[in-house]
């Protein structure tokens, strides 16, 4: 009997399919999530002496956890990111306005058959998963303008609006639920984006430039009429931008200022009409929350005691006072930094700016490499929303921004911010993974 000796495997042939994605990227993904469900469940404080230390109850209760449904969610995830490298980005070029066009009709279906919470409407209940379109809608809107900046860069006005358009019906529909944190986010991905697309800096700051001039104005108002003199030095200097960057020189300067005045005029109009009471709090307490501790200033007065409880290295898992004794509301979603602040301390708070850091990183290598402006629009666009939602949510948790309901990417419990962050990760991959390795 001849006897034939079966091929030597190859470990490197098995990963060959991943040879050039970014695993530092991914690996800072896989680290916040873990940590996401340390945290939550130290948030959830104490499931195992619900039932007296008993395996089978404990075990029971666990699946319907938070922190075990945020694990297997990232699970889930996970294999969706090491899926989408397997197949080539450019295929979204063909799909981009199938995906614009599902990701709005879930924002339509809100409107009518969303479920309520916290005095807004962002949720479908679709057979008992509760789905967040609008977290969806961030990545189907950072394709397709991409996509569209891909087949005209924003070299001059018409190809700048016409890409503006692109993000004008979502951010409308997600504004009006009303979730003034996602239209945020929306901002910020559309001026990297057209930044990156080759758009003059001095017409995105013209485009932001309303509503900086109409917080500017209420809020030097607010301190008294001497200090108007600072808005109309600002009004001043965008008119000289409209007149050094617009075609039209002179009328261009003159209409950029009469668009910041009358822009600052409706600040009090939409302050007064538009906005609730809730959305009102979040924006104006954080400079004062000790003017309601019993109310809106709670959360943030309890997120900063526990953030500075933490000290240097923390009080452990679960032996955060704060934490275990749920003073902080929402601390498993929106306030999950004030547990790692108290629980693991400054060094554990600065590892996970480190890991975002880091990943922001990546995601700026993967886009200056990208073979195409496609793939390189794209990683910009995943950047500046990480960016953003780090930013402003560890910036509301330390009383440093207003608190606008924007989650902690990877980090904050919920099941469609998740697996819309995982999603992105292999969308970035797949970019990664079509281009040579670069040497960083």
């Amino acid at each position: 009997m001849i006897s034939k000796s079966l091929p030597r495997i190859r470990w490197s042939q098995l990963f060959k399919p991943w040879e050039n994605i970014d695993p530092w990227y991914l690996l800072c993904a896989v680290a916040l999530m873990l940590l996401g469900s340390l945290m939550i469940e130290s948030t959830e404080h104490g499931i195992a002496d619900l039932h007296d230390g008993n395996f089978w109850p404990w075990l029971f209760a666990s699946f319907k956890a938070k922190w075990f449904v945020h694990i297997s969610t990232g699970i889930i995830g996970l294999g969706a990111a090491l899926a989408l490298p397997l197949f080539r980005y450019e295929i979204l070029m063909q799909w981009r306005w199938i995906v614009y066009g599902i990701v709005n009709v879930l924002l339509v279906a809100v409107m009518f058959f969303g479920q309520e919470e916290l005095g807004a409407q962002r949720w479908l209940n679709i057979f008992g998963f509760y789905l967040q379109p609008s977290e969806f809608a961030k990545l189907g809107v950072i394709i397709a303008l991409a996509a569209t900046l891909q087949d005209r860069p924003a070299r001059n006005l018409g190809a700048m609006f016409q890409a503006i358009a692109v993000v004008a019906f979502p951010w409308v529909l997600i504004f009006l639920e009303p979730n003034l944190g996602t239209s945020l986010v929306f901002g910020a991905i559309t001026v990297a984006m057209l930044y990156w697309g080759n758009a003059n800096p001095g017409w995105l700051l013209l485009m932001a430039s309303p509503l900086i001039s109409m917080l500017l104005f209420n809020t030097l108002l607010a301190m008294g009429w001497g200090y108007l003199a600072l808005w109309f030095v600002w009004v001043l200097g965008i008119g000289y931008v409209g007149w050094r960057t617009l075609p039209w020189r002179m009328w261009g300067g003159l209409g950029a200022s009469v668009v910041n005045l009358v822009s600052s005029g409706l600040g009090g109009f939409i302050w007064n009409n538009l906005l609730r009471d809730y959305q009102k709090g979040r924006i104006t307490m954080f400079m004062n929350p000790e003017q309601d501790p019993m109310g809106g200033g709670y959360h943030l007065i309890q997120s900063r005691i526990a953030i500075g409880a933490g000290e240097l290295w923390g009080r452990g898992v679960n032996q955060g006072t704060q934490t275990q004794l749920n003073f902080i509301p929402e601390q498993h979603t929106d306030f999950i930094f004030a547990a790692v602040g108290e629980e693991l301390g400054f060094v554990g708070s600065i590892a996970v700016l480190l890991i975002f850091l880091t990943m922001c990183f990546r995601l700026l290598v993967i886009a200056q490499n990208a073979k195409d402006d496609f793939g390189s629009l794209i990683a910009i666009g995943v950047f500046a929303m990480v960016l953003f939602q780090t930013v402003v949510n560890i910036g509301m948790t330390i009383g440093l921004s207003p608190v606008t309901g924007i989650p902690l990417p990877f980090l904050s419990y919920g099941r469609s911010a998740l697996i819309m962050n995982f999603l992105a990760v292999g969308l970035v991959q797949s970019v990664a993974n079509a281009r040579q390795k670069a040497r960083y």
